[in-house]
């Protein structure tokens, strides 16, 4: 029998973020997997789904520790998909899953499905509903998370999908929701807002930034970017639903824009959002990360709105990756327009990564910047 300890040691974060305080396997999947043991044993080739494994300690974990074959798995982060590809092949399990996106297919006929939980309450919504739908009627879902960020109202959203939700003990600041008694409904994602004072229609699945509102980080770089010199071609950088590319769009009718992020719900909200606009052939929505579907050089205008946390971490490595990846694109004297929170000062590293950097506007919360490509 392979030893867990032996197994999860092999598994590492790359592609993604790596610092001291983050992790590849945390209490959460080996508790995941501990409470899944005994259904593991009694599921067949393709009866076990994973959503949301960050880098592939649950998927792999199945395989390695208790036999499971054929597992499907969604996972909502570009990164996380690529590390669970490179911890297969780093372990001599590659070929033993198949990467799937969150929908009818993934869940079909599923016996058993484990779930790392969402940060955010209509990602778990969208997530028990596609399993509801799809799922095998005698299917148990298996939802963990960090007891800190647990509560009451994920139970209320699982009951929403399904008729019997436990919670198991808490073991290392970890705790277990069980789902079961499927009640199959029709989606009600994506969600759709008006915001009628910007003109604009914004589309989000569950797992989205900030859902169908506007944050005021987008709100706030937005009422600059009148500013932004002319461009024939823009880029909106980790895109989330699309504001900003379809902001762009509207007002500079001329204009190129594509859309990137590495969050499969983002893409997919970002694509209903400009199509809700009647922006569909105007805007180019592309999953990658940090852009690495852009060439070198070939944009004059970047907006990015950056991530400041991974995972509960406050770390700046994300839109230092972010702003790399700017100045990677960026034609020499095209301009990036940023907006962070203020307290993070990042206008010494944009000056680094992506040349002259001036702030634009600056409140005791957010901060905007243009950069200026050497």
């Amino acid at each position: 029998m392979t030893d867990p300890g032996e197994f999860f040691a092999q598994l590492r974060r790359a592609p993604d973020v790596e610092a001291p305080e983050l992790v590849a396997v945390d209490a959460t999947d080996r508790l995941l997997l501990d409470e899944a043991a005994d259904l593991l044993a009694g599921c067949g080739p393709g009866e076990v789904a994973v959503v949301d494994d960050a880098y592939g300690a649950l998927t792999l974990g199945a395989v390695a520790l208790h036999g499971a074959r054929d597992v499907r798995v969604a996972q909502d982060l570009l990164v996380g998909g690529r590390a669970l590809v490179r911890n297969a092949e780093r372990s001599g399990l590659a070929g033993t899953y198949r990467a799937l996106p969150l929908g009818p297919e993934l869940a079909s006929g599923a016996r058993l499905v484990l779930v790392q939980a969402p940060k955010a309450l209509e990602a778990l919504r969208e997530i028990a509903e596609v399993l509801a739908a799809s799922a095998a009627p005698d299917v148990t879902v298996l939802v963990g998370g960090r007891v800190k960020h647990m509560t009451h109202a994920m139970n209320d959203v699982l009951r929403d999908s399904f008729t019997e939700v436990s919670a198991t003990l808490a073991r290392q600041k970890s705790r277990v929701l069980v789902a079961r008694g499927p009640r199959p409904s029709p989606s009600s994602f994506p969600r759709r807002q008006e915001h009628p004072d910007l003109g604009l229609t914004v589309c989000a699945h569950g797992a989205a930034f900030a859902g169908t509102k506007i944050d005021v980080g987008t709100r706030t770089l937005l009422t600059a970017l009148d500013a932004a010199a002319p461009a024939g071609s823009a880029l909106d950088l980790g895109c989330g639903t699309g504001v900003l590319a379809a902001a762009l769009a509207c007002s500079r009718p001329d204009l190129e824009v594509v859309a990137v992020d590495q969050s499969a719900a983002a893409v997919a909200s970002a694509v209903a959002t400009a199509e809700a606009n009647g922006l569909g052939e105007r805007i180019r929505v592309v999953r990658d990360d940090a852009a690495d579907s852009v060439p070198d050089g070939s944009i004059d205008l970047v907006v990015c709105n950056p991530p400041f946390h991974v995972g509960a971490a406050v770390v700046t490595a994300a839109a230092d990756r972010l702003f790399h990846a700017a100045g990677r694109v960026l034609r020499p004297g095209g301009e990036l327009w940023t907006v962070y929170n203020s307290a993070l000062r990042y206008k010494p590293t944009l000056s680094r990564l992506v040349g002259p950097t001036r702030v634009v506007e600056q409140t005791p919360k957010f901060t905007v910047t243009v950069s200026t490509r050497r």
